[in-house]
Parts: structure tokens; sequence; C-alpha cells
């Protein structure tokens, strides 16, 4: 069960550990802990989009009702990828989602029955957090980008706090860095403003997964077909399409060393050669793989959560490191598995 598929990531992700001065000076300062808590709790136009006059567009959601909403998505396990209070397809995908559990109409827009529903969870959006000596030990290194030099590596490790700690709670770094202006990211004992995703129940185990290629999202389902969550991803291309089917599950590794096979890839580089990468939230695969019947095919992570939902993949399934890692604990072998149109 090693990972040495048809899935690959070239690109990687590396923060900076202290947050620039000029990005934080610039960000707006709508999103404090404040109005993002309050958003969506009463009738505010800001909160909900304005009604359009006929042949008008509608209103756009403010900033903070956009975060509120979708750290509250996550805790309802309905995930939007990665948090950074912005409307697109991901959003619109993980509100639809929870609509329709709800017994909502799934239009993907955030109207007053959505908030009313996402308002059962009364936990706050924002909470602040003090960093501990082990957010801020790394090591932290910049990842390489080619293949043999990745495998000279002992690990693929985070490039620095900003980015494990962007990971560790499901937010872009460009809005932690707007939600902390002039904070040290690198320092222990430093009190910033995060998103309160870690304290969410564990998922029950699931009796199937259903990956559907035209809306690029895997739910997880229970033996009586009730929804459990809902992840966006990334789900193969035209080179490397999605093996449509019903496959099992036949593991999941933790932390997985890659196996780099160029022969395997239609798009490796001249030169490359077969490599072993070492395990690591940047290896290819991130910091999960659940191992599928069809061969060279599984579902894994990745370590650039921003193209999650937005970019292909060689055609296997890619979710974010955070939400791979909720899957594996709901899935294990034998766990049914329908990929579809």
């Amino acid at each position: 069960m090693k990972p040495s598929s048809l899935c690959l990531i070239a690109a990687m992700f590396a923060g900076a550990a202290t947050i620039p001065t000029a990005m934080a000076a610039s960000a707006p300062s709508t999103l404090t802990i404040e109005a993002v808590n309050a958003a969506g709790k009463t009738a505010d136009p800001a909160a909900t989009p304005a009604k359009p006059a006929k042949g008008a567009k509608a209103g756009k959601l403010a900033a903070p009702a956009l975060l509120r909403a979708q750290v509250l998505l996550d805790r309802a396990r309905f995930s939007s990828g990665e948090i950074d209070a912005a409307s697109g397809s991901n959003m619109r995908l993980a509100l639809a989602g929870f609509q329709k559990k709800a017994g909502l109409e799934p239009s993907g827009t955030l109207d007053e029955a959505t908030w009313a529903a996402l308002n059962a969870d009364t936990a706050d959006a924002l909470v602040s957090y003090t960093l501990s000596d082990a957010d801020v030990a790394g090591p932290f290194q910049a990842i390489p980008e080619s293949m043999a030099e990745k495998a000279k590596l002992t690990a693929l490790g985070y490039g620095s706090a900003a980015e494990a700690l962007g990971e560790k709670f499901h937010v872009s770094p460009a809005l932690l860095a707007r939600l902390n202006p002039g904070k040290d990211l690198g320092r222990a004992g430093e009190t910033i403003v995060v998103p309160n995703v870690l304290d969410t129940e564990p998922l029950p185990k699931a009796a199937k997964i259903v990956v559907d290629r035209s809306d690029r999202s895997l739910t997880l389902l229970d033996a009586e077909g009730k929804v459990l969550a809902q992840f966006p991803a990334s789900t193969g291309s035209s080179h490397d399409p999605l093996p449509i089917g019903t496959w099992k599950v036949n593991g999941v590794a933790r932390q997985p060393v890659y196996h780099y096979n160029p022969k395997l890839f239609w798009d490796a580089s001249p030169g490359d050669k077969k490599a072993k990468l070492p395990a690591g939230p940047n290896n290819p695969v991130g910091v999960a793989w659940v191992d599928l019947s069809k061969d060279h095919y599984g579902i894994h992570g990745t370590p650039v959560p921003a193209s999650i939902g937005k970019t292909q993949s060689h055609g296997c399934i890619r979710l974010t490191n955070w939400d791979v890692a909720t899957l594996t604990e709901s899935v294990g072998y034998g766990t049914e598995v329908l990929l579809q149109e």
C-alpha cells in the first residue's frame, strides 16, 4: 500500500513566520473578533445578501459574515477547504451540502433560513489562541521543487510556523495575517486570533465514500445513506480521468512515504528518475493516503490546500491535509467507494 500512484503536486508553499508589515497594514480592519462572532446572528444586512431588484445583481456578503459561515460550515463537517473569508465555488458547494442535509433548498447562497440552521452551533467562530512551544519548534525549512532534491531531505515538513498554523486552523496564511496584524507567529507565548475548528467531535464510521466529478466533492455516508461530511476535492483531468466505478478502501496510511515514478506521469520533467520522498505535510500526497482497490489510485492530502477544488489532479482524489485526516478517522479497510460523473 505504498503511494506510487498518478497523484502528484509539483508546487510547494512556505509562508513567512512573521506577518509582513505591509500586508497587515494594507488589510481592511473589518475582520475583528467581535465583528465576525456577531455576523449572521441578527437581521444584519451585511450578513445576508440583499434581495436584488429585477434585473439587478444580488448583494454581496461582507467578509465577517463569510468568515463566520465558513467556520460554522467547517465545524458542521461541510468543509469549504481553506478558510479565506471569500465567496467562491468551494463555499457554494459547502453551503449547498449543508442546506440539503438541513432540509433547505440547496441554493448555495447564505440566506436567512441557512443562517438559522448554522446558528444552532452557538460557539464563537473566532477565538484567541496562545502559541505553544510545540507550535513554533519546527524544524522548518524551505522545500525544493525537484523530486531528486526532495528525496535528499529527512522529512518534508512545514516551511514556517505560519504554514503549520494555517493547516492546524484550516485557514489561508493570508487570512491568518489579516486577523493578526503585527503578531509574530514564530514566538511561543504570542496570543493570536484563529478559527474555532479544533473542538469538534470525531466523525462516526462511514459506510460509503462518494466522489462526484461534476461538482468536485467527496461525501461520506453512513449505512442508512445519511450524510456525515462533505469535502471539496480535486478529481482528475482529461489526461488522467477519475476512474468511474465502484471500488473499495484497501487500507489507510498516515504520514506516508511517497514513491515517485516518472513513467506514470505524462508531464514528468525530462531526466526525472525514480525517487523515494520522505513523509510530511509537504509530501506530494500530504499527511495521509487512503488506498483504493484500483491500482495506483487513492484519496490523499496535498501540500497546496488553496488548490483543492480549483485545479486538476493526476487521476486521484485530492483533499486538504486536514480534511483527509478527518476522512481517515471514519473509513477503513472495505469501505465502499463510488466514483461518479
